[in-house]
């Protein structure tokens, strides 16, 4: 549904075109190289828009090449050397109107590599290309269609080697950075002629790199909070900034949003150039991998890490009272419109400890993975935590599982299992409106804010310290609170590794959740514990979380879809019943509908007659058990379309 301010604009006949989102305009996509051309679907429209693609090895010590619209398909530039610009016909050899194609270079496309691209398309108060012509005598305004004042401008000579020189808004006009190279910022009033871009220009001034007579060059334009997008075309997508480390090495950065792509240089002493990005791996703990646009090295681990968090990050780790300029972009912000959008289930079968990829169709934030033959442990995985796992049936803290892999852009794993064994994943995406995860460090107390990026108000909070408790062991226990539940109040109804009901403990305090924030009890905010949070909210045609009363005949429940449910999470709230969890990969069907449970070890339960589908949602049978649907029980219920 339009918001107010898009029917006001429409009435007034100054609505534009549709709102652009980051999904729009940015893409971190992953592949793996094979010597044969390769054809990349990221969602951007760089044929139709025009573009900049950043292209580089992760495995192997290969150069940094970007490649632009503007300029053409087959001229290249090198972030980490002084080169001109060089004709790579074998690169990419087309952009599309979703992406881009790849061809046979072994720069970019070397058999069996792993390689990350990075596409910015053209748009206001975004990203913008400009090409000029040096005149090698006065300051020149160059003209650009940005909309905004730039944040971060890379300038580099294209016809000749000259350095990449870099303005950033924290620097100013009488400062200069080096992308090609590690050296801190330079005083210098030459590149810019002192003068600070605007909306429609920026300035070069007289120095040779930057206006050269007759050097042809190109720049690359970034934005910083200039708003323009969502809904109501008025949120943040990039933000370009500084931050100083505290005496720990250790700084926190509000950017209004939690960031998926992180650029970053220290400027008040000799440093690298960082590249960070969440498809490759920025959890909210441990290492975070590293590639550096001023050398042609492969990716790296490093303990110098950037924590993202609901509206920014933590830096950790970092040199003592050390200056960073960043750039920042936004984590995906659109609303699904379908539930494929954002959930898939998937089965594989392992042989001999190997096991193929789940397919989902999108990345995968978080997915919960079972044996189906076999009694083991059910196991979530998350990507902000990283390689680790969490036991839904049991209280035990997080542990290392290097099995874990969220390097796709269309599925999660693969991972190692037992031989000759069939394993399901039901993979989960962040959207607004149907699911956010929330990881951080509790600071003690009742009535903490936490901030969400669900957009909307949560109706199911599932809460898991990750750590040992120091409280206790009653802190280790998943918390689970839902709204659906009459007389809960904020209140933890149920725990997710137990069969048990009407627990009683303060999940929030004291205030009711809101579409930006918890408050949170002391219960699930101990200081020092590190906890995690996953949020469910109804969405029109995609979600349902509800409650439904047992009636022990057949029970048709509405939740409002087109379709059959395809995942369905079912708990009982007024006596002790098991946590069913039903998915179409392995059926939602009259006859047979096999279950499992997430408190349990169990296999799954196969050949029974307990949920029907229905158009509308899912039908409770008959021959339910009273875990399901008792006369007069009360449920709760998780249901995706």
């Amino acid at each position: 549904m339009p918001s107010n301010k898009k029917l006001l604009q429409a009435a007034a006949g100054s609505a534009g075109g549709d709102p652009l989102y980051v999904e729009d305009v940015f893409s971190t996509y992953l592949y793996t190289g094979t010597a044969s051309a390769i054809t990349i679907n990221n969602g951007i429209d760089l044929s139709g828009e025009g573009g900049l693609t950043w292209l580089k090895s992760r495995n192997l010590a290969e150069a940094d090449i970007l490649m632009d619209t503007t300029r053409g398909v087959s001229s290249a530039l090198v972030s980490n050397n002084t080169n001109a610009a060089f004709t790579l016909t074998d690169g990419i050899t087309a952009f599309n109107s979703n992406g881009f194609t790849l061809g046979t270079s072994n720069i970019t496309n070397t058999n069996a590599s792993t390689n990350v691209s990075w596409s910015f398309r053209k748009a206001k108060k975004f990203f913008d290309i400009v090409t000029y012509t040096g005149n090698g005598g006065t300051p020149q305004n160059i003209s650009h269609s940005l909309g905004s004042v730039p944040g971060m401008i890379l300038v580099k000579r294209t016809d000749s080697a000259f350095k990449w020189f870099v303005y950033h808004t924290s620097t100013g006009a009488t400062e200069y950075l080096q992308l090609n190279d590690t050296a801190g910022a330079v005083g210098y009033g030459g590149y810019w002629d002192s003068t600070a871009p605007t909306d429609s220009v920026f300035t070069i001034g007289t120095d040779t790199n930057g206006n050269a007579s007759g050097g042809t060059y190109v720049a690359y334009l970034f934005a910083s909070d200039a708003g323009g997008f969502g809904e109501d075309e008025d949120e943040n997508i990039i933000k370009c900034g500084s931050y100083t480390t505290d005496g720990s090495g250790n700084a926190t950065v509000n950017l209004g949003f939690e960031p998926q792509w992180i650029l970053s240089k220290r400027t008040n002493a000799t440093g690298a150039w960082y590249i960070r990005d969440v498809m490759r791996g920025m959890p909210v703990d441990g290492n975070n991998a590293l590639l550096y646009p001023n050398s042609s090295g492969a990716e790296a681990a490093s303990s110098f890490a950037l924590r993202p968090s609901a509206t920014g990050f933590t830096a950790f780790n970092d040199a003592a009272s050390q200056t960073n300029i960043y750039m920042a972009i936004r984590r995906p912000m659109k609303t699904p419109e379908a539930g494929t959008e954002v959930f898939m289930p998937d089965t594989r079968a392992s042989s001999g400890g190997t096991l193929a990829e789940f397919i989902s169709g999108f990345p995968v934030d978080m997915y919960l993975r079972y044996l189906l033959s076999a009694t083991y442990e059910n196991r979530a995985h998350t990507r902000l935590l990283g390689e680790t796992k969490l036991i839904t049936n049991t209280t035990a803290a997080e542990v290392a599982d290097t099995t874990v892999s969220f390097a796709s852009n269309v599925g999660a794993g693969p991972s190692g299992e037992s031989a000759n064994t069939s394993v399901l994943a039901q993979m989960f995406k962040r959207a607004a409106g149907f699911m956010d995860v929330v990881a951080r460090t509790g600071t003690g107390g009742s009535g903490v804010s936490v901030p969400h990026n669900l957009t909307v108000v949560p109706e199911l909070v599932i809460s898991k310290t990750r750590t040992a408790s120091s409280f206790g062991t009653d802190l280790d226990k998943w918390f689970v609170w839902s709204s659906a539940v009459s007389g809960s109040g904020n209140d933890s109804v149920v725990q997710l590794q137990s069969n048990s009901y009407n627990l009683g403990m303060g999940f929030f305090y004291p205030n009711s959740p809101t579409a930006s924030a918890m408050t949170v009890h002391g219960n699930i905010n101990y200081s020092g514990d590190e906890l995690v949070y996953y949020l469910f909210a109804t969405l029109a045609g995609v979600s349902k979380v509800g409650s439904y009363t047992g009636t022990g005949a057949d029970l048709n429940v509405d939740c409002g879809f087109t379709a059959s449910a395809r995942f369905i999470l079912i708990k009982r709230t007024d006596s002790t019943g098991d946590w069913y969890t039903y998915d179409s990969a392995r059926g939602i069907s009259a006859g047979n509908d096999p279950y499992l449970l997430l408190n349990t070890t169990a296999a799954q339960v196969t050949n029974t007659d307990y949920i029907d589908p229905l158009n509308a949602g899912f039908t409770v049978t008959s021959s339910a058990p009273a875990g399901l649907n008792a006369n007069g029980g009360s449920y709760i219920f998780l249901a995706i379309a």
